[in-house]
């Protein structure tokens, strides 16, 4: 990324979908951005930023809030990145998405139309990647889109798109997040 764009400074990652209509429920998705050591996980439980914890320690990480509903058309969800705050320690950000109380609303990713997670130069606007979910996870309730990292002083971006069954307390769990 930051070989794209030679001055790239700050992103941010934004999170958009379609939830399709089902009776009584709604569709509630969330990014989170998970900051990973070298060991590929958190050094701290405050290296999630998610809903419940908004901003990272050095502030180089803000989540906007979150949307309940999606459905607006364009970015739901954002978190903004200033890649020049984030703490040498960190290699990886984790870029992840879940669906809120998925296995009690009966809900997966198969039931989400036009989501998409993007990576937007702050400063510009320009979209420098998107990764679209395909429609086929249906039964993934949380999903690593893909993650930002590291690699020779230059930051750079690898699409995933790892489903998890169990949501997004098994999504933290295996980044190493005390869950209980």
């Amino acid at each position: 990324m930051t070989k794209q764009v030679l001055s790239l400074k700050s992103i941010f990652v934004a999170l958009g979908w379609d939830a399709e209509e089902t009776p009584g429920v709604d569709f509630d998705l969330n990014i989170s951005v998970f900051l990973l050591q070298k060991n590929g996980l958190v050094g701290c439980d405050e290296d999630f930023i998610f809903y419940g914890n908004l901003r990272s320690q050095d502030g180089s990480v803000e989540h906007s809030g979150d949307s309940l509903t999606g459905g607006s058309g364009g970015d739901d969800e954002v978190i903004k990145v200033d890649l020049e705050k984030v703490d040498g320690s960190i290699q990886k950000l984790a870029i992840t998405v879940s669906i809120y109380e998925a296995q009690e609303r009966r809900q997966n990713f198969g039931m989400v139309s036009n989501a998409f997670v993007r990576i937007v130069n702050q400063v510009d606007g320009q979209e420098m990647t998107r990764f679209d979910l395909s429609d086929d996870m249906s039964e993934e309730t949380a999903m690593i889109f893909g993650e930002i990292y590291r690699c020779e002083g230059e930051w750079k971006f690898k699409a995933i798109g790892q489903g998890f069954v169990g949501g997004l307390a098994a999504m933290a769990t295996h980044f190493g997040v005390d869950v209980e």
